[in-house]
């Protein structure tokens, strides 16, 4: 993947220069730990021969001495890691356990991205622990995430860019997450579409899925799939990279890869590739499905067919180190005007939107059943939380304007994803924000105390201004 320096030298020379710094060493313990190669020992020993790397291109392909000629066993580019810096920049993200933010590592961007091009391209990167985050969930249980150093980050992007686009070839048509080109919308249109014409579901959810995929299978996907040694090297590494707890205590891992990690999407969408989605195009072709990460459905044309297909895929995954949630995991039947028969479970989750039975109408206009999706009540409470956080009443000190730029990037987020289906009941979901707007009215203008006065006027600003909150537009009227 080497090619010649110029066009980088020529876009990024003043912003981005590559050289070896004055007193200042790529040994991997200042960072990333204690060097655990040789490789790295000759290849800083041949650039402080000349004290300095004397130009950009020196000791490169093509750059005027022997073409054949590389100074690092890998063909990482400088390229390569300088665009995977600019995606993670774009992404954000917390600081590792280093404590280092994405500011701190701009304050030295070129020395930094120096000593890990270096390090890569020599094969003695080692990435540090991960620090472990837990993010509370809403029934009370936690979520960890596994958040690596910037550097790091930066590191799993250059190889996650190096493999995607041949490993994203092989996958399914319907796995969505996490792949370029592929969106929840697309799985949720998906869904709505086989839930019409199929009148059963298998809801599935792999229990703590990304703590407990077996490396060992993983690998082999990896090597049968990803061919370069450097990108296996790495890959391996940080599968077995230990997670570094709050109190600072360091945990080994053998099954896994951190959720919050850049490459661990990719490596959790190849395991299942084999896991679920090859075997079910094998064993069950007539069913369909669609797949975002761990959270799957299946559509079933019968109860007996989704009770055999849930026994076998419960056999399945066991077979592959994982397990289905006994909660969270359960048969459905999509009840509506054509699919009438009784059963106990008639709606599931999927993706922050619930599918249930809901009054809609025909393509010739009449009213009747459909099994559609609109956004969870479990999605629903936690807009409502959000917006009570906000504490708006409180702000008596700013204009409505002010209040309304405050929060227009956060509520356009909310009606781009979940007015996609069921605008309705996204509606009255938004309408808790009024709620707010009016309290915030009583509080700042006296003549606006008493309530029925405060919503009159609330109409009366949406209807001279009805973009000035992102979603005015979504109501004929206001109160």
């Amino acid at each position: 993947m080497h090619g010649t320096w110029e066009p980088v030298a020529l876009m990024l020379r003043e912003k981005f220069k590559w050289r070896h710094h004055k007193n200042e060493s790529t040994d991997a313990k200042h960072r990333d730990g204690v060097t655990r190669s040789s490789e790295e020992g000759a290849v800083m020993a041949l650039e402080q021969r000349g004290g300095i790397i004397q130009s950009d291109f020196a000791g490169q392909p093509q750059n005027g001495r022997n073409p054949d000629c590389q100074t690092k066993p890998f063909e990482i580019t400088k390229r390569q890691v300088y665009q995977a810096y600019k995606r993670v920049k774009a992404n954000r993200g917390a600081a590792g356990v280093d404590h280092q933010s994405l500011k701190d590592f701009d304050g030295d961007l070129s020395g930094n991205l120096y000593k890990l091009w270096n390090r890569m391209a020599s094969g003695s990167y080692h990435p540090p622990a991960v620090r472990r985050v837990e993010i509370p969930k809403a029934n009370g249980a936690v979520r960890a995430l596994g958040i690596p150093t910037v550097s790091d980050r930066i590191a799993q992007m250059v190889v996650k860019e190096a493999i995607e686009p041949d490993i994203d070839r092989q996958f399914h048509p319907d796995s969505y997450g996490y792949r370029p080109g592929k969106s929840a919308h697309q799985a949720l249109e998906k869904a709505k579409v086989r839930c019409w014409q199929c009148p059963w579901v298998l809801d599935m959810d792999i229990k703590a899925f990304f703590d407990t995929i077996n490396q060992q299978l993983l690998m082999r996907a990896v090597v049968k799939h990803v061919k370069d040694k450097w990108q296996r090297m790495y890959i391996k590494r940080w599968l077995k990279v230990p997670v570094q707890h709050p109190d600072g205590r360091l945990e080994d891992r053998d099954r896994g890869t951190p959720q919050g990690g850049v490459i661990s999407p990719l490596l959790a969408n190849l395991f299942l590739h084999y896991a679920f989605d090859r075997w079910m195009k094998d064993h069950w072709p007539e069913i369909g499905f669609e797949r975002y990460a761990d959270d799957i459905i299946c559509h079933c044309s019968s109860e007996g067919q989704a009770r055999r297909l849930k026994q076998e895929l419960t056999q399945r995954f066991k077979a592959c180190g994982l397990a289905l949630h006994p909660d969270k995991t359960k048969i459905v039947h999509c009840k509506s005007s054509y699919f009438k028969q009784e059963y106990p479970e008639i709606s599931f989750d999927f993706l922050g939107y619930t599918f249930r039975p809901r009054l809609t109408r025909s393509r010739l206009k009449n009213m009747m059943v459909g099994f559609t999706p609109a956004i969870s009540r479990k999605s629903a409470r936690h807009i409502r939380q959000t917006i009570s956080s906000w504490g708006l009443p409180r702000k008596q000190a700013v204009s409505l304007d002010d209040l309304s730029k405050a929060i227009r990037s956060k509520v356009q987020g909310w009606i781009n994803y979940y007015g996609k289906f069921g605008i309705g009941e996204l509606r009255r979901v938004l309408f808790h924000l009024d709620e707010h707007i009016v309290r915030w009215a009583q509080r700042k203008y006296k003549r606006l105390y008493r309530r029925p006065r405060a919503i009159k006027w609330l109409r009366s600003v949406r209807k001279a201004s009805p973009t000035q909150f992102a979603h005015w537009r979504l109501y004929s009227t206001i109160g």
